[in-house]
């Protein structure tokens, strides 16, 4: 279930890039995709306004927590090793990376919990990676159209 989470959450980040590099004339809005995933995520975990109040400003500050090692894998990632020990070396740095990124996840689900219930943070959990998964889809979907053109 958590390297569920994570998938998702790193299809998150890559999304969010793609569809900023791909829609950049359009008008790609990063607070519209904020909003509406928050809006995904109240309906299908059915949080009360004052629930949501309290849970996204700890989501938020997860996701902002997690957005820096998620970079920070990302550049690693991108690095042309040439040698055995600097692929050694990007192997141990993301490991490093990941674990951390469970770490700072953990915590937050202990703050979570302590406003809102754990069947609602399950829920919480199901609805973002459901939400992610579809703007996926959509954004290959629309890919696919573009190709077709």
């Amino acid at each position: 279930m958590r390297k569920r989470l994570l998938l998702c959450f790193i299809s998150l980040v890559v999304t969010l890039s793609l569809s900023a590099h791909e829609n950049q004339g359009k008008g790609f809005s990063p607070e519209k995709f904020q909003a509406d995933l928050e809006a995904f995520i109240t309906k299908e975990a059915c949080l009360t306004n004052k629930e949501a109040e309290k849970f996204f400003p700890l989501y938020n500050e997860m996701r902002n927590a997690q957005r820096l090692k998620f970079n920070r894998i990302r550049q690693l990632n991108k690095t042309k090793a040439t040698d055995e020990a600097a692929c050694r070396d990007i192997i141990k740095q993301c490991d490093k990376l990941e674990i951390e990124l469970k770490k700072i996840q953990q915590s937050y689900h202990n703050k979570f919990l302590t406003v809102i219930s754990a069947r609602k943070l399950l829920d919480v959990i199901k609805a973002e990676n459901k939400f992610h998964r579809r703007s996926l889809k959509k954004m290959n979907d629309n890919n696919q159209k573009k190709s077709k053109r």
